[in-house]
Order: structure tokens, then C-alpha cells, then sequence
């Protein structure tokens, strides 16, 4: 058993198909086809059912894939550290980050990393919290930035979780028209409430979406039913579709930064914030690449709390 042969197989079983995970790791599917009967060869069992060319595994192959995954992500490791022996000359880290983060303290934290460590990769994985803390769990990360507490008793015991940022939500809307709530009159200087929100049309997230989620709990815990205009879209769509005037969408303080055809409106009271957070495996020691990365994520988490600027005043430093 070799690690090409484990990352064939795991390529399998994401795909579902030799052909697509053949194509993913530049491989004849012949040759991926050899590695993988190599493979249950040695391990004496079958990983995958295959019938008329569908590919699901095998009550084997369930139990191997998450053992694969950590055999990889250890073999990543190893090489990243024996890299790292030369300094931070170069190396690999893996950072997950959800959509929202990824438009905003992402892009500034990945660009003065490169600026600072510019022979260091960064891959980034983009998804949702709850997978980021799977990812993190099977070893397939080194650290993720995440806005949703870390729930389970097992995530609990095997993830550090570090509060960052508290960060107010706010409402976004199209410059170039009328503001749809009059907030430029006096009464408004207190931000919006729920009540004033939901009667304009909306731009709302996938059901799916921890701001989604946010935002239902809110209006069902107050009796309140929004207007929605367009409904499922995700966070680059949601504000151009503002930004065209369709409707008003509600996102995190930093997305509405350096975004002049949007008008941004905070929503009144304390209640609806997000707190962001960086959370890596306590198992694992970070490495220095990672470690050089968590020290510049609350840098720049201090330096945007400080800003003198309306947004600065939406974000709080969590210590």
C-alpha cells in the first residue's frame, strides 16, 4: 500500500467515477484502474461496487476512506515541516474559510501573506462552517475560519477554537436609488429594526446558510415573515443583485467594504452579530507556516477593529 494508491482511491470515492478522478489526478484510467485493484489486492477486500459503470464503496471502502484521508493529510505534514527546515522559504497550508470570509478578511490576510512568504501556497477550501470543521477534524485542514461554535462533544475535545472578531450585521442596499428605509432622517440613527426590514424585498441566502439561519430565527422568534425577492442565491450574486437594485440583502460588516455602489445600513441593538473564529486541530502542532498565518489573521483582525471608519465600528476584537 502507497500513498499513490490511497489517493486514488479516496479521488474514487469523491467522484464516484474512475474516468472524472482519473482526469483529477492526470492519470490514464487504466493505470488508476491498476492502482485500485493493487490496492484491495493487498488489503485482501473489495472498496468499491461497480455496476454499469456506477461506483459506490463497500462497507471496506466506507471504512477506509476517513484512515486514508488522515494517512494523506499526515503525509502532507511531514513533507510541509521537512520544508520548513529551510525557513518559511517555502511550504503548504491548507485554510478553509466560509464565503462570506473568503470575500473579505481572507482576501486581505491571503494577500500580505504572499507578500511577506511569497514562496508558501496557500489552498483554500471554501464551504460552509460545519464542513470546514469536518475537514478539520479528518485532518484535510490546518486551520479554518469559521462563524459558527464548534457544537459536538467530539469537535469539542479535538478542536482549538479561537474567537477573533465579533462582527454586526448589516443591510445593503443600492446606492445610485433612493435609500428604501429613509435612513438618512434622524429616527434612523439608531439602526434598523427587524419590523422596518422585513417589509422590503429581500435577496435571501441558500436555507442552508449560517446567515440564513440567523436571520429565520431572528424573524420567527419576533413573528415576523420577510418579503423575499429572490431567494437561494449566493454571496457574490446576492450583492451585485443589490447593487442593480432587486432587493436589499443582509451581510457581515466587512463584505460591504470598498463596495461604492452599495449603501450599507446596520441593524439596530447588539443582538445580531456573528462572531468569527480561527480553529485548527489541538492534536497537531501548527507548523511554522500555519503558525506564521494565525499570528497575521489577528493582526489584521486588530487592525480592522482600529480602523477609524464607519465599518471599523461595526467589528469588536473578541480577547
Amino acid at each position: 500500500m502507497n500513498l499513490d494508491q490511497l489517493r486514488s482511491f479516496v479521488e474514487v470515492a469523491q467522484t464516484g467515477h474512475f474516468t472524472r478522478a482519473a482526469e483529477h489526478l492526470h492519470l490514464a484510467q487504466p493505470s488508476l484502474s491498476r492502482q485500485i485493484s493493487t490496492l484491495e489486492r493487498e488489503l485482501g477486500v473489495e472498496l468499491f461496487h461497480r455496476v454499469r459503470g456506477n461506483v459506490a464503496l463497500t462497507s471496506a471502502g466506507e471504512r477506509l476512506l476517513p484512515l486514508a484521508r488522515r494517512m494523506l493529510a499526515d503525509a502532507d505534514t511531514a513533507r510541509n515541516e521537512m520544508a520548513e527546515l529551510a525557513g518559511l522559504r517555502r511550504g503548504r497550508i491548507r485554510l478553509g474559510a466560509t464565503p462570506t470570509l473568503c470575500t473579505s478578511l481572507v482576501a486581505e490576510v491571503i494577500a500580505e501573506f504572499h507578500e511577506r512568504y511569497p514562496g508558501v501556497d496557500i489552498e483554500i477550501l471554501e464551504r460552509g462552517s460545519r464542513t470546514l470543521l469536518s475537514a478539520l477534524m479528518e485532518g484535510a485542514l490546518d486551520l479554518a475560519l469559521i462563524v459558527t461554535s464548534v457544537s459536538s462533544g467530539e469537535a469539542r475535545a479535538v478542536l482549538d477554537r479561537e474567537p477573533i472578531l465579533s462582527e454586526r450585521l448589516v443591510v445593503v442596499s443600492a446606492a445610485s436609488r433612493p435609500d428604501p428605509f429613509g435612513t438618512a432622517s434622524p429616527d434612523h440613527g439608531r439602526g434598523l429594526e427587524l419590523s422596518e426590514l422585513a417589509a422590503v424585498p429581500q435577496i435571501a441566502f441558500p436555507v442552508n446558510y449560517d446567515l440564513r439561519v440567523a436571520m429565520d430565527a431572528a424573524y420567527g422568534a419576533a413573528g415576523l415573515t420577510p418579503v423575499v425577492a429572490v431567494e437561494g442565491v449566493e454571496m457574490d450574486a446576492a450583492l451585485r443583485f443589490a447593487e442593480r437594485g432587486i432587493g436589499v440583502a443582509v451581510v457581515p460588516a466587512m463584505v460591504a467594504v470598498d463596495r461604492p455602489a452599495l449603501r450599507a445600513t446596520p441593524l439596530a441593538g447588539n443582538a445580531l452579530t456573528r462572531t468569527v473564529s480561527l480553529a485548527r486541530r489541538s492534536d497537531m502542532a501548527p507548523t511554522h507556516a500555519s503558525a506564521a498565518l494565525q499570528a497575521l489573521v489577528r493582526e489584521i483582525a486588530d487592525r480592522l477593529t482600529s480602523a477609524d471608519s464607519a465599518t471599523g465600528a461595526l467589528l469588536s476584537r473578541v480577547s
